[in-house]
């Protein structure tokens, strides 16, 4: 499949997203989308996070596994309207720094704008494709994101950007889906459901392996949620919150 169809179709479903309309953009969603993570209660986490934050897009806490310190520098991988990256802001404190990088203009619009309404001062959101991430080489303490790297067609090349960024020392928390079994080639060639989260994603133990591969140490799950899609196949899907750390 194209990689520029895939980004297209990713950009015009979460753009839809961000100019108001529900998981499929406002469209009636196809009988697979019942596949896509059902939103996750972030509970005490996001309290006095901005209203409008939150599009229930998410697969998983990463934050709430990420280690966050006063005073770190943190980057958001896929950030939306900016949930996780308000919810690491609180955690950073003034004197630390929230990144949080989209494709999608008007997710970064929507962002900055929860982020004026919210009084954040330790924050920032830049445009950009998480293939090619706009930060400096070894300037981040943690790296998060929630369920947005299995929308990347080349995975490897954001697992290296995650690698590149980080400081020695420096440590990632993703939440993310993933698969078992045999996923028919119908559902991976289907542009529309890599944007809804099932297509693109990867076989657990190849994800696991993409992350050792980048370099990174101490790789473990914190957490899965299987999903009850489809019944009765040989293959399906679930979410995980993994971490790892840059030696």
């Amino acid at each position: 499949m194209d990689e520029r169809n895939i980004k297209a179709e990713v950009q015009k479903h979460y753009a839809r997203i961000a100019q108001g309309g529900g998981c499929c953009g406002g469209e009636p969603c196809p009988a697979e989308c019942t596949a896509e993570p059902s939103t996750v209660s972030y509970g005490a986490l996001a309290e006095d996070v901005v209203a409008g934050a939150n599009l229930g897009l998410g697969c998983g806490l990463p934050t709430q596994y990420a280690g966050i310190k006063p005073g770190d520098t943190v980057l958001d991988l896929g950030s939306g309207a900016g949930i996780d990256v308000f919810i690491a802001a609180k955690s950073v404190g003034p004197q630390g720094h929230v990144i949080g990088v989209d494709m999608t203009p008007e997710m970064i619009q929507r962002a900055w704008t929860n982020a004026l309404q919210g009084g954040y001062r330790n924050v920032e959101f830049r445009l950009g494709d998480i293939e090619a991430l706009p930060v400096n080489d070894n300037s981040i303490d943690v790296v998060v994101s929630n369920c947005v790297i299995n929308l990347a067609p080349d995975k490897r090349r954001v697992f290296g950007e995650i690698y590149r960024v980080l400081k020695s020392g420096g440590r990632f928390s993703v939440s993310d889906v993933v698969t078992h079994g045999d996923v028919p080639a119908k559902i991976r060639q289907d542009v529309e459901l890599w944007a809804g989260c099932v297509a693109g994603a990867l076989d657990r133990d190849v994800y696991l392996q993409l992350i050792r591969d980048a370099g990174f140490q101490d790789v473990r799950i914190n957490q899965i949620q299987e999903y009850e899609y489809p019944q009765g196949a040989d293959y399906g899907f679930a979410s995980i919150t993994v971490e790892g750390q840059k030696p």
